[in-house]
C-alpha cells in the first residue's frame, strides 16, 4: 500500500535544475490523491508557464513515483490556478535562498 509520505519523500528526491532544490520544498506540489492503495494522483504546477525544465521535472517524477513499491497508475496533473510564488517555498528553502 502507497501513503502519501512515501511519495512526498519520492518527490523529495526530484530537484529542479534550475533552482538547485526539491520541488516539494519550492512549493509545486499542490495536492497528492492515492485511489485504491495504489493509484497515485499529484497536483502539481512549475515555478512559471514557460519553465524549460517542465518535461524534465515530470518525467523524473513519473519514473520516480512508479518506482515505489505497490504503485498503479501515476497520474500528473499539472495546473497553472494558483500560479506559484515564491511565498510557497518551505520556511527552510526560503531561509537558505
Amino acid at each position: 500500500m502507497v501513503t502519501i509520505k512515501d511519495v512526498v519523500d519520492a518527490m523529495r528526491n526530484c530537484v529542479d535544475p534550475e533552482l538547485g532544490a526539491n520541488i516539494v520544498d519550492i512549493g509545486l506540489i499542490y495536492g497528492i490523491d492515492i485511489k485504491d492503495g495504489k493509484d497515485v494522483k499529484v497536483k502539481l504546477t512549475m515555478t512559471s508557464a514557460m519553465c524549460p525544465v517542465t518535461s524534465i521535472i515530470l518525467a523524473d517524477v513519473q519514473l520516480r513515483l512508479k518506482a515505489l513499491p505497490d504503485v498503479g497508475n501515476v497520474d500528473l496533473d499539472l495546473v497553472w490556478d494558483p500560479m506559484w510564488s515564491p511565498e510557497m517555498m518551505s520556511d527552510d528553502l526560503k531561509s537558505m535562498r
